[in-house]
């Protein structure tokens, strides 16, 4: 089954508007989806491509990168004797899959795109690890892009519901509340999108089989076990760390305020300590961190403090499975409860890690809001999410909270316009 991607048109754009010119590098997360992508791309935009897939080390490609890059014509030859099959002059593309792991080949994107014969796609994740960009010059010839997992809009072209996004749309340009029916089957929708994620395997176990979120949870529980995998590989003195911030994402956000209390972890432990630790979660896009601002006036990386961070999963659908082992997801019918609004532990950890997820995806940086009271001892105004007009003439502040129940208070929402209402754009409250 292949699902239908956003990111589809953003190599369409890349191949026409380059023409050749740069090479297209795909960052994402392991199990994303990059390889099918690329490949569907490939075959049908060009008359014929080469997969390189670098996570199977085939010493012999990865030595015609070594012997004959000064002879592109006999690298050519050799690639396309190797693969069986025929490369044709400004109609054919290479692609160099999990290109992290085998660092020269994308070194040599700047002679190959120079040479002008072929296009190239790379894919990887872990790109900006220390030890895949070692001995390496970066190319400028490189256009990178991120890819995500599925967004809501993309998972209801999945579950064959594109008239029900369109109506969304049109309801959300004139401002005006869906139908009452159309609001409940939506909503549904998207309890069954955070549950099962955006990860493509998962979407397409819980399609194929009937919509069973068991099978979808054991393809999660497969791609979690990859990234453990992947944390037991580094070979730093940090991966220890990497690995207890991976473990408790859950129970950060499952906390009230949500965000990473570094003396909890180890007595004593400082941000400073877990730099590269959320670093390395981060370029791994396997969570996306959220720093906190102290000073919205001016733009929010002027003012960012890394030592309050919250961490979120990448994909709110592993989140569900990272938090709840297979017995309780059932047993305690936490499925059941989401489904139907119910659940009252965690609930509100879920729909906060879904719009960061959103955020996300549409090129946003995050950050959130605290302010301490020193005369109450406590903080008295929080904003789970500040974004920034896009406007370079007048700074504008978006300021988000997210409420999971029927029953809140917007305090904070009135607090923080009250105090920055010279910047504010747009106050959002999604509930």
């Amino acid at each position: 089954m292949l699902l239908k991607r956003k990111i589809y048109n953003d190599l369409l754009k890349w191949k026409n508007d380059t023409q050749g010119e740069k090479a297209i590098l795909i960052e994402g997360a392991r199990r994303i989806g990059k390889s099918t992508i690329v490949e569907e791309f490939a075959s049908k935009e060009y008359e014929s491509y080469i997969l390189i897939d670098f996570s199977k080390k085939d010493q012999e490609v990865e030595g015609y990168f070594y012997q004959y890059l000064n002879d592109l014509t006999t690298f050519f030859m050799m690639l396309q004797v190797h693969y069986g099959v025929e490369l044709v002059k400004r109609k054919s593309v290479i692609i160099f899959n999990e290109v992290q792991m085998f660092p020269q080949a994308r070194a040599a994107i700047k002679f190959l795109v120079a040479d002008g014969r072929f296009d190239y796609i790379e894919t990887g994740s872990l790109i900006s690890i220390k030890e895949n960009v070692k001995n390496i010059v970066i190319p400028s010839e490189e256009r990178h892009i991120s890819m995500y997992p599925l967004d809501f809009e993309e998972f209801c072209w999945a579950m064959g519901q594109q008239m029900l996004i369109d109506y969304i749309k049109t309801c959300f340009q004139k401002k005006e509340p869906l139908d009452r029916s159309m609001h409940n089957k939506a909503m549904l929708l998207f309890k069954e999108y955070m549950l099962v994620g955006g990860m493509p395997m998962p979407v397409i176990k819980f399609i194929e089989n009937d919509q069973s979120f068991s099978v979808a949870d054991q393809e999660k529980r497969d791609i979690l076990s990859l990234y453990r995998q992947d944390i037991m590989k580094i070979n730093t003195n940090y991966r220890d760390k990497v690995l207890l911030i991976f473990d408790q994402i859950p129970g950060f956000l499952s906390s009230h305020e949500k965000r990473v209390v570094f003396d909890q972890l180890k007595k004593g432990q400082r941000a400073l300590q877990y730099q590269e630790t959320f670093f390395w979660l981060s370029d791994s896009m396997i969570a996306n961190m959220c720093f906190s601002c102290n000073d919205p006036h001016l733009g929010f990386s002027l003012n960012e403090d890394r030592t309050y961070i919250k961490c979120y999963m990448g994909d709110t659908g592993l989140l569900v499975s990272h938090a709840f082992d297979e017995n309780s997801l059932l047993e305690e019918g936490v499925y059941k409860n989401i489904l139907s609004g119910k659940l009252s532990i965690n609930q509100g950890m879920l729909y906060e890690n879904v719009i960061a997820q959103m955020l996300v995806a549409n090129g946003h940086k995050l950050y959130f809001y605290t302010h301490y009271n020193q005369e109450l001892h406590r903080n008295d105004m929080e904003i789970d999410f500040l974004l920034s007009g896009k406007s370079r003439v007048s700074y504008s502040i978006f300021p988000i909270e997210v409420k999971s129940s029927k029953n809140y208070t917007i305090k904070s929402l009135q607090k923080f316009n009250q105090k920055f209402h010279k910047r504010i754009g747009n106050v959002i409250k999604l509930s």
